[in-house]
């Protein structure tokens, strides 16, 4: 612990655990006063105690009220904490990732891909499953047909965009599931899904034997689980993972963490037509609060590039390179403020199919 003078000639040196006296002095911090603050048991083990400390002296709320809850729920290895790479585009790009990891020291338990099942040929499929078993690493693609690439017009409204990612008519709906079904012929075992009666269909064919038992199904940031009501009708439709907005607050968070049991998948950093928030130093608390928890990591400022193709290559393998980095600034603050926090030691989320 330290003790601060402020004003002019002012000096930081160690202190004994103050009194909640010295942080009544004046408002704390005035010129030429020194401010002595006592440590709750809460802080002890806070690598910001200190900062929190100081604050606390000046007469200023050491932290945001209202902490919510640490999570319980685990990983089935254990763990708290996965890494998740989105928008990873084929395999060039995926080997990108690969390579980007081993340089930063990262384990990134998932990627993931924005441009569908259906823009990929099949032994770019095989590849990228081939690619993630032999480096332990989920490989999650998305359903190709989609309302925003369809021929109606609502989704280019201001008001008609929340509908992007739904699946318009009965034959649209087949051919999403076409997808899946051919993306899983070809060893495929984690589909991201947009629209909510595709989900329904597929957690029934799950049910059914039409689907194999190990199949995560992932929603999509495009279909919010804004509340815990939602979230929890997401897992009751057979959801393995739950992608939430952006924009939540820890405390929504916490409210959605404790309506559902399926880890949760949180941008750290968020895409400009997202929102593009960033997140990074509220690490600690996502994995708190919201464990078993995917941290993704995208990038602002970055062109979109869906759907992508070899005319994007560079462009989707430089941003899929710059997302590993990000998340390795992304875990090193986790370490650093939170060195408890278990990651996974492996990227399995349900047991093997026969």
């Amino acid at each position: 612990m330290t003790e601060r003078s402020e004003g002019s000639g002012s000096t930081v040196r160690p202190v004994t655990s103050p009194t909640r006296e010295g942080a009544a002095t004046g408002r704390g911090g005035e010129a030429g006063s020194t401010v002595r603050t006592v440590a709750s048991p809460a802080w002890e083990a806070d690598p910001m105690g200190a900062t929190r400390r100081y604050l606390a002296a000046m007469g200023l709320p050491e932290s945001d009220l209202g902490a919510p809850p640490e999570s319980a729920r685990r990983f089935p290895d254990g763990g708290q904490y996965r890494v998740e790479i989105p928008s990873v585009e084929g395999p060039p790009a995926f080997r990108a990732v690969i390579a980007a990891a081993r340089e930063h020291g990262v384990r990134v338990h998932r990627i993931s891909q924005g441009s569908g099942i259906m823009l990929q040929t099949d032994a770019e499929i095989r590849e990228m499953v081939a690619l993630g078993a032999e480096h332990d690493i989920e490989v999650c693609l998305f359903v190709g047909p989609r309302a925003s690439w369809d021929v109606g017009v609502q989704v280019t409204a201001s008001s008609g965009a929340v509908a992007s990612g739904s699946l318009r008519g009965a034959d649209q709906l087949v051919y999403g599931i076409e997808d899946v079904v051919r993306a899983v012929g070809l060893g495929l075992r984690s589909v991201l899904v947009a629209d909510v009666g595709q989900l329904w269909v597929l957690g029934r064919m799950k049910r059914t034997g039409d689907l194999p038992p190990d199949l995560i199904l992932k929603s999509s940031v495009s279909l919010p689980a804004a509340n815990p009501a939602t979230a929890r009708l997401l897992e009751d439709l057979g959801v393995t993972t739950v992608n939430l907005p952006i924009d939540l607050t820890l405390a929504q968070i916490a409210a959605i963490r404790a309506a559902v049991d399926v880890p949760l998948d949180l941008y750290v950093e968020g895409a400009d037509d997202f929102g593009g928030t960033v997140r990074y130093y509220e690490v600690p608390e996502l994995v708190r609060v919201a464990a078993p928890v995917h941290l993704k990591f995208t990038v602002r400022n970055a062109p979109g590039i869906y759907p992508s193709g070899r005319h994007l290559e560079p462009v989707a393998v430089a941003t899929a390179q710059e997302r590993v980095r990000r998340a390795a600034i992304g875990v090193a603050m986790l370490r650093r403020y939170r060195p408890g926090a278990m990651e996974s030691t492996s990227s399995r989320l349900l047991p093997a199919g026969p």
